[in-house]
């Protein structure tokens, strides 16, 4: 496999239901048909004759999002092609949303940006907002006014060490 390929393993059941492991690794990053084109070529190959019956065991470089063993290639298909242009921010948000569709409309139109901390990102928002003067500069405590923002007014997902990506909440 290499770097960042999002794949599952698809497996004939009628192979696996006679004790015979047969299957094949599938590029899920592709159109639904041509994923169902090689599960049909795998499922030709079986020892088992007419061999019709398939089930997703195994799924690799979906950042986290778990994908079930009946799901249909169209949903795999979308997921992919979303982790594959938004990486591991794609793999957390639709862990979080628990759809892709509202994975896809917070990308849209919730997204305020990428930080180093939400603290960075508290600072931000209040210096573009208001001027603050020079001698009130360090009295202002961003940790604090990051706490609050995500307790009503944010999402952050942090993808990696100094890594957040922040989301208003509406």
């Amino acid at each position: 496999m290499s770097e960042g390929e999002i794949r599952i393993y698809v497996a004939c059941l009628a192979s696996y239901n006679n004790g015979i492991l047969h299957g094949a690794w599938i590029d899920a990053n592709q159109d639904p048909y041509d994923i169902w084109g090689e599960v049909s070529a795998m499922l030709a190959l079986s020892q088992i004759e007419n061999a019709e019956e398939w089930a997703i065991h195994d799924y690799e470089g979906l950042e986290g999002v778990s994908i079930s063993e009946y799901e249909g290639f169209e949903s795999v298909s979308n997921k992919a092609a979303f982790i594959e242009q938004h990486g591991a921010l794609g793999g957390k948000l639709i862990e979080y949303y628990g759809d892709l569709e509202d994975a896809q409309k917070a990308i849209d139109e919730q997204y305020a940006g990428e930080y180093e901390s939400l603290s960075d990102f508290a600072q931000e928002l209040t210096e573009q907002a208001t001027v603050i003067p020079d001698n009130l500069v360090y009295y202002i405590d961003y940790e604090r006014m990051a706490r609050d923002l995500e307790i009503n007014d944010v999402l952050a997902i942090e993808t990696r060490h100094d890594q957040v990506h922040v989301f208003w909440a509406h």
